[in-house]
């Protein structure tokens, strides 16, 4: 358990979903190994957006067949 409590942490999860608008630097997945980094984020575990735009996740195929979720950032012009 974290930091000597009975329970475990609650802040791991998916913090933005398909369409939200995000600012750059913005935590998008945090703890979870299921989602990669895409287009305009970076991370392992904590993927965070490196420029204002669109969420999008997009599944891709890896060559030994596993099916990879991939989050990505489409900038836009003007994120007001």
């Amino acid at each position: 358990m974290a930091g000597g409590k009975s329970r475990p942490k609650k802040d791991i999860s998916l913090k933005v979903s398909q369409g939200q608008i995000v600012k750059p630097g913005q935590i998008l997945s945090r703890g979870l190994s299921v989602y990669r980094a895409g287009i305009n984020v970076k991370g392992l575990s904590t993927l965070h957006a490196l420029c204002a735009g669109k969420v999008s996740f997009r599944k891709k195929k890896t060559p030994g067949g596993k099916v990879r979720t991939f989050i990505d950032v489409l900038p836009i012009k003007n994120p007001n």
